[in-house]
């Protein structure tokens, strides 16, 4: 007997029992989008290696360590995608959607080589949302809205909202200088990880969860005190869109997200049912990624969310899936059997929303009866020779709220639009 095969490390099939949940979670952020007037983009799986680097920053981690590159028979640098902002904007360069305002979003597994673990693989599924040409706090109050909206559609509401600014670009050169200095007179109380960082990517030491580097970051130099009055408004507006709305949230002066082309506006929605993988939704403004990616110079802000961790958090709060279907169709008799579909499919045309399911392979009245009771359908609907040759079909309400009854073949759409 051959070996089977098993799904790679880190790599999850979604089975039928789970897919449900899935479903409630696409089907509620597509609504909210649609209601914020956002459009749908899908991008290739893989992108050239180059895109990642030049997006991303060849010093993150994420370059460095977790993407899954390889050369294709031409020798060129492929990679499966991390994340989905890169592609998102080279898409938008690439076809001309910039000349004017664009609200677009998309979906799908992003690949990153990490250790798996609770609410981290090596596959994962986000949603992400990106706006292209809106300078203004305006859009990022918008799309912070917008998650709070999903939330509470799905009923969720043990997250908060952490939020920061990281100013412009000039304004990070001056606090990336001054939080260096304070660094390197301490380099050696600094953890391996942040000793390697303060050398690459010194911001990135902020977010850093090692109990003695948080104690040194306590006293370390604060990106406030070099911001601009621009960058201070822009943030102040920020804050009073969120205050008009009803939000609340917690400005956190250490969130700086893992990502090179972030600036001003970063946010994180967090939850504690989790553990260490808390961070359920982030984002932020990248106003230079399209001009870094050959594009001429468009103000953007967007974000991304872990399917996985929600589906996580969904599953825990009780969430009880819809019943999957509303009719089994049971045929008993060579007669019966072959007239079943023809009769399966008028009821699908009278009811295009009916989850009917036919019984193929045979068996007697009661192994069909057992698997109708199995499928979870509310109705058992029953065909045999004799109910044929009458013109009617038999009713069982499998859950017992309405008893069994006949009706002939003409009446049972109506008593299903009734009943359903």
């Amino acid at each position: 007997m051959s070996k089977y095969i098993q799904a790679i490390r880190g790599m999850h099939d979604i089975l039928p029992e789970r897919i449900a949940i899935w479903h409630r979670i696409e089907e509620a952020a597509r609504e909210v989008l649609a209601g914020y007037g956002y459009s749908e983009i899908r991008t290739p799986l893989v992108e050239v290696t180059e895109l990642f680097k030049r997006s991303i920053g060849e010093v993150t981690d994420i370059v460095e360590k977790e993407m899954y590159s390889f050369a294709d028979r031409h020798g060129d640098s492929l990679s499966l995608r991390p994340e989905g902002t890169a592609s998102c904007v080279r898409a938008a360069i690439e076809h001309g959607l910039l000349v004017q305002p664009q609200r677009l979003w998309y979906q799908g597994p992003m690949f990153r080589y990490e250790r798996p673990q609770r609410g981290r693989y090596r596959q994962f599924h986000q949603i992400g949302v990106e706006a292209f040409g809106l300078a203004g706090p305006d859009i990022d109050v918008e799309v912070i809205l917008l998650t709070a909206r999903l939330w509470r559609r799905l009923g969720l509401d043990s997250f908060r909202l952490e939020i920061n600014t990281l100013g412009d670009s000039a304004e990070r050169q001056v606090y990336r200088e001054r939080l260096v200095d304070y660094l390197q007179a301490r380099a050696d109380r600094l953890d391996a990880d942040s000793q390697r960082r303060l050398s690459t990517n010194p911001l990135r030491i902020l977010d850093s969860k090692h109990p003695e580097t948080q104690r040194l970051l306590v006293d370390a130099p604060s990106l406030m005190d070099v911001l601009g009055e621009e960058t201070r408004a822009h943030f102040e507006r920020l804050r009073a869109g969120l205050d008009a709305a009803g939000i609340d949230y917690q400005i956190n002066p250490r969130l700086v997200r893992g990502l090179d082309y972030y600036n001003r506006t970063v946010f994180e929605w967090i939850t504690e049912d989790l553990g260490a993988q808390g961070t359920v939704c982030a984002g932020g403004r990248y106003d230079g990624l399209v001009e870094q990616l050959g594009g001429r110079p468009t103000p953007a802000v967007g974000f991304a969310m872990g399917l996985e961790r929600l589906v996580e958090i969904l599953e825990q709060s009780g969430f009880a899936p819809e019943r999957r279907l509303d009719a089994y169709l049971v045929a008993v008799g060579e007669r019966a059997e072959a007239a079943a579909p023809a009769l399966a499919e008028r009821l699908r045309d009278a009811l295009p929303r009916l989850r009917l399911q036919s019984n193929c392979g045979g068996g007697s009245f009661k192994s069909q009866f057992k698997k109708a009771d199995k499928s979870g359908a509310r109705f058992a609907l029953i065909l045999g020779d004799e109910e044929l040759e009458r013109g009617v079909i038999g009713v069982k309400d499998l859950r017992g709220e309405s008893g069994q009854r006949e009706l002939r073949h003409e009446d049972v759409a109506a008593f299903l639009t009734e009943m359903l």
